[in-house]
């Protein structure tokens, strides 16, 4: 055990988080905590710790281990900000899909002020957003995401999307009021966007577990399977939200054509193609703060 604590004395910091800890004074104080929290599930768990992936995420640090087997594991520690943490359901989803389209989750251990995760780790580890042209993630995505909104989910109580919606729109309001005028979307569109966003979540005919924040730098190369999801935030909602994030990432296509880029989705994923476009229509807006492409998709994809 004291190996293995020794080689956690202290933790590099990865990119995302270091950027984050510059933004928020807790998470400085609780990255000066990390070692001894990582050096506690080193020995909890019998775990020998490499070095952080990098970029690595916001609000997590996370990093190659391996088990007393000879296995190789991923161990996850995750800042716990508050109760409306996107990433608070994260073991209970990985649960719910028990290896079926995500990663499989072996252990959880949970703080006041962090989680811990231990999963199977993806190798090669090949993110698809990296590695296959956006044409052939579109297929992969929405595989993955039918595999994963099959899965049985009542037996525990994850949070609605009308919840998370909620939130990120009265963010939005906040931001628009005091934004510079000349950086945001025309004061109509927004709130036509920001109503059709709250109003969404309520009028889904079927609600399935949702990932919420799938795009190709969460899809993993594996061995058990082709592609394996990573880093999911569980929601219970409309399926055809679940399509965003992706397109969100495909900056070319969604300039060029959105109604197009929502369509194919829709398409693909077996989900309504109108409520795909008024999800990214509403989703634009949200987002659209500084953006000038989510601007202008907003106002390609505003309604009649």
């Amino acid at each position: 055990m004291d190996g293995q604590r020794a080689g956690v004395t202290a933790c590099a910091v990865p990119r995302y988080l270091a950027e984050t800890a510059r933004r928020h004074e807790s998470v400085r104080e609780w990255i000066a905590g990390l070692p001894a929290i990582v050096a506690d599930l080193a020995g909890r768990w019998s775990l020998r710790v490499g070095e952080p992936f990098q970029p690595g995420g916001q609000c997590s640090w996370t990093a190659p281990v391996t088990d007393p087997a000879g296995a190789s594991l991923v161990l996850k520690v995750g800042y716990r900000s508050g109760p409306g943490d996107d990433e608070r359901d994260e073991a209970a989803g990985l649960r719910v899909w028990d290896g079926n389209g995500a990663v499989r989750l072996h252990a959880v251990g949970e703080t006041e002020l962090a989680y811990a995760l231990l999963m199977e780790r993806c190798l090669p580890g090949t993110p698809l957003g990296r590695s296959r042209p956006e044409p052939e993630q579109d297929h992969v995505v929405a595989a993955l995401l039918r595999r994963l909104w099959a899965q049985p989910h009542e037996a525990y109580p994850f949070r609605p999307l009308t919840q998370m919606c909620a939130a990120w729109a009265g963010e939005f309001e906040r931001d628009y009021a005091a934004a510079d005028p000349a950086d945001r979307v025309d004061p109509g569109l927004a709130r036509a966007g920001i109503a059709l966003f709250r109003e969404l979540p309520h009028t889904a005919d079927t609600r399935v577990l949702l990932c919420t924040d799938l795009h190709g730098d969460n899809i993993l190369a594996a061995q058990r399977a082709p592609w394996l999801v990573i880093d999911p935030k569980p929601y219970l909602g409309d399926p055809a939200y679940d399509v965003l994030q992706h397109m969100l990432n495909c900056d070319d296509r969604l300039a060029a054509d959105p109604a197009g880029l929502a369509a194919r989705m829709a398409d693909l994923a077996g989900v309504a193609p109108a409520r795909v476009r008024l999800w990214l229509f509403a989703r634009s807006v949200q987002e659209s703060g500084g953006s000038p492409l989510l601007q202008h998709v907003a106002r390609r994809l505003a309604p009649a």
